[in-house]
């Protein structure tokens, strides 16, 4: 069998890896150029691969195509293997073929990272053997290959489930739904949120969907959607039957048993850690894991870098790092618990059909100054123009972080919370969170 890659990182690379293990005819083409590590492993284990190209007759030759979560849906070269009819999986599609393991599959618009870490946390902390990939760490495709997990914890993408087949997990959950990516998706929300329900497509009704009750576009499509699979919903708002919810200051989860511990004793803070940490303990007690565990766990976990991460206090200003939050229902959590006209936001990035009408009224009560940061700020400057007499343009982050510093004042919070990608001006959302970090820390060391 003929397979090709699209993509040469981390995914991509990874899926090449498993397939040449698989004995199959492998080839590797990006249109970008590739890393130097990664080409080293393809060559290392005599990988055939193209960079700053694609062979469209070798790629169009393939009996199976597997493509990138970082290539658009939209691409050129997608459209001609669509049209030829050549089956396209995403990565976590491919290697879910070749492995036996559980897999617990965490989907939304928002939380992904932190409640994949923490759910495989959970697990860790009680003995289970068992991995964590997808958009987090090493390939999900390379581990398959690699080692022999008896479960997986999946961060997954919307772009990795619109190409899936037979993808099925054990346990899926659905933390949230907020305009984001609209731009690949015909800027409907609704088609967006009907990607992100992909996760439960293959599910039957011995497997398990967490999903949040308190979400508006998640209940309007749970009534259209013929799910087999048995629903399991968490609230912040409302005493539920079966399922998470809060109340009074408790943290509750009906399953099996009661579980209960004071939201007070949670590791992580704000409302959509609570959620976050209700939709973990749930997938603990799905997996029969005892009570005692699940609360140490939920109290000894630490935060996932470049979400709400403290960098540093400095002269009494204190610097926050959030750069994960890249569309604007991140941004609005993160706004949300700053004091009132503390806050120096730093935002700005590549704008994925952003409405920022969400969090107009947080940026006129907690926002002190805006400094935008990214090659094209016109239409966040537009649209902020009002809120504040403070607003500045930027186009590094070095330019970014030292106007910041020349507005904040002792009690003052620089949030670093860009409610876009960051492709304009870096790698990834962790590039950006490092070179913040750095600028930041640059001030104390010089």
């Amino acid at each position: 069998m003929k397979v090709t890659i699209l993509g040469g990182g981390e995914s991509g690379v990874g899926a090449a890896f498993l397939a040449k293990q698989k004995g199959f005819d492998v080839f590797l083409s990006d249109k970008g150029k590739i890393r130097d590590r990664y080409k080293a492993i393809l060559a290392e284990n005599d990988i055939d691969f193209e960079e700053e190209s694609h062979d469209e007759q070798r790629i169009l030759a393939s009996d199976w195509v597997i493509k990138s979560p970082g290539i658009p849906k939209k691409a050129d070269i997608v459209a001609k293997v669509n049209a030829r009819g050549i089956r396209l999986s995403s990565e976590i599609e491919f290697a879910s073929n070749f492995t036996q393991a559980k897999i617990i599959a965490v989907t939304g618009s928002n939380g992904k990272t932190t409640t994949a870490s923490l759910i495989y946390h959970i697990l860790k902390n009680d003995g289970y053997h068992v991995g964590l990939a997808g958009n987090i760490g090493k390939s999900f495709a390379y581990q398959v290959a690699t080692e022999d997990f008896t479960f997986y914890v999946l961060e997954v993408s919307s772009f990795q489930l619109d190409d899936i087949q037979s993808f099925r997990p054990y346990i899926s959950l659905l933390l949230n739904l907020s305009p984001d990516h609209l731009d690949q998706y015909n800027y409907d929300f609704e088609e967006y949120a009907l990607a992100k329900f992909r996760i439960t497509e293959n599910q039957e009704n011995d497997n398990y969907f967490i999903y949040n009750k308190d979400d508006e576009m998640s209940r309007r499509l749970l009534d259209k959607l013929d799910l087999k699979v048995k629903q399991v919903p968490f609230s912040l708002h409302k005493k539920l039957n079966e399922g998470g919810y809060t109340v009074d200051d408790e943290l509750v989860i009906k399953l099996h048993d009661e579980f209960r511990m004071k939201v007070s004793g949670l590791s992580l803070v704000g409302n959509h850690n609570v959620a976050n940490s209700l939709a973990a303990g749930i997938a603990g007690k799905i997996l029969n894991i005892s009570n005692e565990s699940i609360r140490n766990s939920l109290m000894t976990f630490q935060a996932v870098p470049h979400r709400l991460e403290q960098i540093a206090e400095i002269d009494g200003v204190r610097y926050i790092n959030d750069s994960k939050a890249t569309n604007v229902n991140a941004a609005y959590y993160a706004l949300e618990s700053m004091s009132p006209k503390k806050t120096i936001w730093i935002v700005g990035g590549v704008d994925k059909g952003n409405d920022y009408s969400e969090i107009a009224d947080l940026v006129k009560r907690k926002v002190k100054a805006i400094v935008c940061m990214g090659i094209d700020n016109t239409k966040i400057i537009d649209y902020f123009c009002g809120s504040t007499e403070l607003l500045f343009d930027t186009s590094s982050m070095e330019a970014a972080v030292e106007r910041a510093r020349s507005l904040a004042e002792a009690g003052d919070t620089v949030l670093l919370s860009p409610c876009c990608a960051s492709f304009d001006l870096f790698e990834n959302y962790e590039d950006r969170g490092e070179r913040f970090r750095d600028q930041v820390l640059a001030s104390v060391n010089g």
